[in-house]
């Protein structure tokens, strides 16, 4: 029998679901995304929403479809168990199922609580007990095995739902049940129930949760960020009113669900503006399924791009003598002519007439090759952008724009308008969003996007929201003209011993500019001089290594490789010219392995955890600033068993000089 649906209360352990009406005047009751799901279902019943390709071929869904899934699963839920305002864990790939499923708990009032796909069961397990989950869908087996060993030791978890029958269907454990079941219970259940239908449709409410994301947790454990149907509208709204969304995008939704870019662009926008949404295979064949899909928008964070452009040239040095000849004829020219147009120059008839024949000859056939030869709406967000690579696609003919925004915000506070591109800045606020600087130069917003306070952390949401305000945690500054330039997190802000004042976070983004760096950890904190631990980039370096001869085994020992250190010293000698002297880099070391979220270094979307790697790396650390050439370093590692294991690396230790790049291994002064 169905459960009786309750209105969601703060005891129910979210975030206060109605707010007074008075926080925000322009809300209106049924503007929800369900109600706009109804809408396109009643209006555009046989346009394509959603496709994923299954087995090579693309499966489509109308978006009469989409709406009679979301209510059959809403439907299954409730008959399951499911109230209003409990947290519903939702784990695994982009999948239409969980997707609907994120809906279908709107539906009831329930709160989705979307986890990254590859966190690890101690981490999930910390996010099922804070919400007091019941009820969690995953992806699959993988998923599903994970969720068997939380529920060991949380036996309050009493439904876990999976998508994928591979394994489990036939086979499943007690509590454990596909969702194809409750899809077909809740279409009994709506066919045998009158008024059932409607009642699905009209329970929510534009002040409930529409989904509950989570902070990054660089500095400890990620506070829930309760967004309601209210907030993900408004942003869109936002976003669509200065030209950022237009209506029918094609869209691909291949970013992870847990992050909040994916939920307002692949379900918040994509319903709003009748999107379609397209899914692709795996991770792995992304790439391939982007060419077929041609999409007209598309978003991806700065390290994505930058892999993109590492393929890029990856392939170039692979094809023929031609190939390279006019690429490097090309290439060199549309990235100075982009340079100069973002100046304000116009370029001469001369120079126009050679872009066109590069367009022909070079830049469209890389687009096409990447699936992008369709995108009007290129974006970029998350975290600050190498100049390099910014400037090569938008030298490739992709108008590519930065935007800022926090899960705070739904994403979405600033955008770099189409007209007035700057390569340092991260644009003006969207319409209805007001930014302003504190005096200790932090950025303060303003806006219907903002959220109403974290889950269950008062005193959290007492010191991030102040009349009105959203405390951003980010130093920046607005220039004359209105553009927003973000410089790093407030905490961040550190001085060394001589005084001097530096962000480490602007300073790591700038070298990261490179693609042979994938991650660097910038330490100097009351030091006399600033030092550095980098990670290589595999596939980047690897490349060049094999075109230069440079012999190697693994990550490790091509870490420690003389030329690489010849190569990364490069690369941080370049950033030295740009940094006042009192905050050059002065020695650095190649870890011998990535910085690894399983790891504790980094979160689910790469963000250093400072305080970690200081205790992990305590011994290189000293020994950069001792001055050593060289230290033996017993790395510990973890089989997938669970059990730990140790090996010794020799790591070098390198210094930089103010002028030529890398010296021997002298001691740093």
């Amino acid at each position: 029998m169905p459960v009786e649906a309750q209105a969601p209360t703060a005891a129910t352990g979210h975030a206060e679901s109605t707010a007074p009406a008075a926080q925000h005047p322009d809300w209106q009751a049924d503007d929800t995304l369900l109600n706009h799901l109804a809408r396109n279902a009643r209006e555009v019943p046989d346009r394509v929403a959603m496709r994923e390709r299954d087995h090579g071929i693309w499966q489509e869904y109308t978006w009469s479809d989409y709406l009679e899934r979301v209510l059959a699963l809403a439907a299954g839920l409730e008959q399951y168990g499911l109230k209003a305002g409990e947290q519903m864990l939702v784990i695994g790939d982009n999948r239409p199922a969980l997707y609907f499923a994120m809906l279908s708990a709107g539906a009831l009032r329930a709160v989705p609580s979307p986890a990254y796909p590859d966190a690890t069961p101690q981490e999930i397990g910390d996010q099922v007990q804070r919400e007091s989950i019941r009820v969690a869908l995953g992806e699959d087996q993988e998923q599903v095995d994970k969720l068997l060993e939380i529920q060991k030791s949380y036996p309050q978890l009493e439904l876990i739902v999976y998508d994928d029958p591979r394994g489990l269907k036939g086979k499943e454990p007690d509590g454990v049940v596909g969702v194809e079941t409750l899809v077909e219970a809740g279409r009994t259940r709506l066919q045998t129930e009158p008024g059932l239908r409607e009642d699905l449709l009209g329970r929510a409410r534009v002040h409930d949760v529409a989904v509950l994301l989570h902070s990054s947790g660089t500095t400890g454990a990620p506070k829930g960020v309760p967004l309601k149907h209210g907030h993900v509208l408004f942003a869109v709204r936002n976003a669509a009113a200065a030209g950022y969304f237009r209506e029918g995008e094609v869209h691909m939704a291949f970013l992870p669900m847990a992050w909040v870019g994916d939920f307002t662009f692949s379900v918040g926008a994509a319903i709003l503006l009748r999107f379609s949404v397209n899914i692709p295979e795996t991770q792995e064949t992304a790439q391939k399924d982007i060419r077929e899909i041609a999409p007209t928008m598309y978003f991806s964070g700065p390290r994505a791009w930058s892999n993109l452009l590492t393929r890029i040239q990856v392939g170039i040095d692979e094809s023929t003598p031609f190939k390279r000849w006019l690429y490097n004829r090309f290439m060199p020219f549309a990235v100075e002519l982009e340079r100069r147009r973002l100046e304000g120059h116009q370029p001469g008839v001369g120079k126009r007439l050679w872009r066109a024949l590069g367009e022909l000859l070079v830049y469209g056939p890389i687009r096409d090759q990447l699936g992008l030869r369709r995108v009007g709406r290129p974006y970029t967000a998350g975290e600050a952008m190498g100049e390099e690579v910014f400037l090569f696609f938008r030298a490739l003919g992709l108008e590519l724009r930065q935007f800022y925004g926090q899960t705070e915000t739904a994403a979405l506070t600033a955008a770099q308008d189409p007209d007035a591109v700057k390569l340092h800045t991260v644009g003006k606020p969207f319409p209805g969003v007001e930014i302003k600087i504190s005096d200790a130069g932090e950025i303060l917003v303003k806006g219907d996007n903002v959220f109403d306070g974290y889950f269950q952390r008062p005193d959290a949401t007492a010191e991030t929201l102040q009349d009105d305000w959203l405390y951003t945690g980010d130093a920046g500054y607005i220039e004359d003209d209105g553009q927003l330039v973000v410089q790093g997190r407030v905490k961040e802000v550190v001085y060394t011993a001589g005084g001097a004042r530096f962000i480490p976070t602007f300073i790591e983004n700038r070298i990261k500019f490179s693609h042979f760096i994938r991650d660097i950890c910038i330490l100097g904190e009351a030091r006399d001089v600033l030092t550095a631990i980098v990670c290589i980039d595999i596939d980047a370096v690897g490349h060049w290594a094999e075109e230069r001869g440079v012999p190697y085994t693994s990550y490790a020992d091509l870490s420690q490789k003389d030329p690489v250190y010849d190569l990364i010293a490069g690369v941080l000698q370049r950033t030295n010219e740009t940094l006042p002297e009192g905050l050059q880099i002065r020695r650095f070391v190649n870890l011998h392995k990535p910085f690894d979220p399983d790891d504790g270094e980094v979160t689910r979307t790469r963000k250093l955890r400072r305080n970690v790697i200081d205790e992990h790396y305590r011994p290189i650390i000293e020994a950069l600033y001792g001055g050593d050439a060289s230290i033996e370093y017993k790395a510990t590692f973890t089989y997938e068993t669970g059990e730990t294991g140790e090996q010794t690396r020799r790591l070098q230790l390198r210094d930089i000089t103010s002028v030529g790049g890398a010296t021997g291994r002298r001691a740093a002064q």
